[in-house]
């Protein structure tokens, strides 16, 4: 099996190629390798992201959350429709933590947007199904560079999973969207502060029929919300606004704010700055995603963590007396 997968691999060159003349099928086939746990995909990987490089990073990032419920499929159906009627070509890219247990949870949205994913100026990719969240993030970050590769202009990253992907998203963007539901008034509980403060925009969606009302209300209460945050380094004030994806309304409004702030922080030199910080900070989490693999990585180590345990459990040794023997053990190997 290992065999006749590597058999349909092609040459490093014949990927670059394909990419850089944005070619869907090879493009899907580059990001499956980047994607693989392969030792020999790896170096292919790194052979590809290498020459790619250069001629990525001409697109605005935005990542989209949203609470469970908020139509987040839909609203990206609809809005990148819009933005493929404006003249942009789109991708669409995921962070899943959760597809590592169910083997791709998101492709049961894939479906959904059928329409957007039939329209040749959009890619729709679901996410890698990674052991850790790091991992999916460094691969999802490593798939946008090669959507910038093939000509996408604008990249859109929906977080899937609720929790920390919020975060990892926010550390490869450039704006932040966060999609909320006008509801009974506390709504503004069910958010998490540290995403409301990531936020660029906040968009209510649904906002039609005898939701507009409602929509009006948790409108002003978000703005004052917000409001109550310290102002940004972007120098951005975080703005709301209302939605319907089904109806189609309030969806080019959210593309004209971003592309205000877009305006603002490429004069301000924030955008340069922000995008460079990512750059440092992607290279620590792939050091630290790099070295659990090592460490967990290793028969050795296996086997004495099991031991380990049992000596934990058996009240033998305290948790972090356990945990600096082991550490100990593994820089002898050094």
């Amino acid at each position: 099996m290992g065999n006749f997968k590597l058999k349909n691999r092609l040459t490093p060159e014949a990927y670059i190629e394909g990419v850089l003349a944005g070619d869907r099928v090879i493009l899907s086939r580059a990001i499956t390798i980047i994607e693989s746990n392969l030792e020999s995909d790896k170096s292919i990987a790194r052979a590809i992201i290498q020459a790619i490089l250069p001629k990525s990073g001409n697109s605005i990032r935005i990542g989209i959350t949203g609470v469970p419920g908020v139509g987040k499929s839909t609203f990206i159906e609809t809005f990148g429709k819009h933005l493929v009627a404006e003249g942009n070509k789109v991708a669409i890219l995921s962070i899943d933590p959760s597809s590592q247990r169910s083997r791709g949870s998101i492709l049961g949205d894939k479906t959904r947007m059928e329409e957007l994913a039939n329209l040749k100026e959009a890619y729709i990719r679901p996410s890698a199904s990674g052991a850790t969240l790091g991992g999916v993030a460094n691969k999802t970050g490593e798939t946008m560079l090669l959507c910038e590769a093939a000509g996408y202009n604008v990249i859109l990253i929906e977080t899937v999973g609720v929790g920390q992907s919020e975060t990892a998203v926010h550390g490869m963007t450039d704006f932040f969207l966060l999609l909320m539901l006008a509801g009974a008034g506390d709504e503004l509980q069910g958010i998490k502060k540290g995403i409301m403060e990531m936020a660029d925009m906040v968009v209510i969606n649904k906002a039609d029929g005898d939701n507009v009302a409602l929509s009006k209300i948790a409108k002003r209460q978000y703005q004052n919300a917000l409001h109550i945050f310290p102002m940004p380094n972007s120098g951005w004030s975080p703005i709301v606004s209302t939605a319907s994806s089904i109806k189609n309304i309030g969806i080019n409004t959210v593309w004209e704010r971003i592309q205000e702030f877009k305006k603002l922080v490429d004069t301000n030199g924030y955008f340069v700055k922000n995008r460079k910080e990512q750059q440092i900070q992607w290279m620590y989490t792939t050091i630290n995603e790099e070295l659990k693999q090592l460490f967990y990585g290793s028969d050795k180590i296996a086997n004495q963590i099991k031991e380990l345990e049992t000596a934990i459990l058996n009240s033998k040794i305290s948790p972090v007396n356990a945990a600096q023997r082991i550490v100990e053990e593994y820089k002898k190997g050094f």
